[in-house]
C-alpha cells in the first residue's frame, strides 16, 4: 500500500546528508547529483522517501563500486531499466528512506527525473495537480506498480509542457 504524507521541511537535510555521505563513499565516480521526486519540490506531499539522481561516467565501473553503497546503506535493486543502476535504502524497520538512480552523464540534460521535480517546482498548480492525483490514488489502497499507472496519464502530459518548454520533444513517461 501507498502511503502520502503531507510535505516535511526535514527532507532536504535529509537530501544534503545522502548527497555528502555518497560523495565521501563515490568521490570521482559521481559527476552529478540532485535531489528529484515529490520530496524536491517544496510544499508537495509525497511518498516519505528521498529520491536522489546521480550521473557517471561509466555505469559499469559504478556497479562495481557497490561495496561502498553497501557499506553506507544502499542495496541494489533491479529496475528493469535500461542504461540505469537503481539502489534502496531501507531504516530499521525495512522501510524505503531513499531511492538512488544512476544514470550514464550524458543523458543527464535530458533526464526525466530532474525535468519532472524542476516543473513542479517551478508551477505550483502542476504540483497541486500531481498532488491531488496521487493523495486520491493512495487512498485506494493500491499496490505500487497500479499506483504508478494511475499517475501516467497527469505526468505525461507535465513532462510534454515541461519539454515542449526546453525545446525537446514528447517523449513516452512508462517505458515497458
Amino acid at each position: 500500500m501507498i502511503q502520502i504524507v503531507a510535505y516535511d521541511r526535514s527532507w532536504p537535510a535529509a537530501y544534503a546528508t545522502a548527497r555528502t555521505e555518497l560523495l565521501r563513499a563515490l568521490g570521482a565516480r559521481i559527476i552529478a547529483i540532485e535531489h528529484t521526486g515529490s520530496t524536491s519540490v517544496p510544499g508537495l506531499a509525497a511518498k516519505p522517501v528521498i529520491d536522489i539522481c546521480a550521473a557517471t561516467q561509466d555505469l559499469s565501473a559504478f556497479a562495481a563500486a557497490e561495496s561502498c553503497l553497501r557499506q553506507i546503506g544502499y542495496e541494489p535493486e533491479d529496475y528493469s531499466a535500461a542504461q540505469r543502476l537503481f539502489y534502496v535504502r531501507r531504516n530499521a524497520d525495512g522501510e524505503r528512506t531513499h531511492h538512488l538512480h544512476v544514470f550514464p552523464f550524458e543523458h543527464w540534460p535530458t533526464l526525466k527525473e530532474r525535468i519532472f521535480a524542476a516543473h513542479l517546482r517551478q508551477y505550483a498548480d502542476a504540483a497541486a495537480r500531481y498532488a491531488t492525483l496521487k493523495l486520491q490514488l493512495a487512498e485506494r489502497g493500491l499496490d505500487r506498480e497500479t499506483y504508478t499507472r494511475g499517475k501516467t496519464a497527469l505526468i505525461q502530459e507535465l513532462m510534454d509542457a515541461a519539454r515542449a518548454e526546453r525545446g525537446l520533444p514528447p517523449e513516452p513517461v512508462w517505458v515497458e
